[in-house]
């Protein structure tokens, strides 16, 4: 486990947007990316009947939505201790393998970090 202290600001920034998405919502995930410019996109799991989106291929699709160009890092709090393969191709589709996604449980603290490749 890492100590969320211990992260680098800007991760930290992502980590806390995702937690507070999924508290907000009251979802099973919330997730928050930052793209090539620093700006940050957040998102909660999607569930309607006709649409199912997790959280972490909603900010994505956000992010590509509103003109990024590429990632810089992923964040996911979910009480799964990894990310999903999709979660993961999303990331990689935008931002390229070695995008680092942060898997985080809900008290915020990270389990894991992985690549999206």
């Amino acid at each position: 486990m890492t100590d969320s202290n211990a992260l680098d600001p800007e991760d930290r920034k992502i980590v806390t947007l995702a937690r507070s998405a999924r508290a907000r919502n009251g979802v099973p995930e919330g997730a928050a990316v930052r793209d090539e410019t620093g700006r940050t996109y957040v998102a909660g799991t999607v569930e309607l009947d006709s649409l199912e989106l997790s959280a972490l291929r909603t900010a994505v699709a956000m992010a590509v939505a509103s003109g990024a160009k590429s990632l810089e890092a992923a964040a996911v709090v979910t009480e799964a201790r990894s990310a999903s393969d999709a979660d993961l191709a999303a990331v990689r589709d935008l931002g390229g393998s070695g995008t680092p996604v942060l898997v985080a449980g809900p008290d915020g603290t990270v389990h894991t970090t992985v690549t999206a490749g």
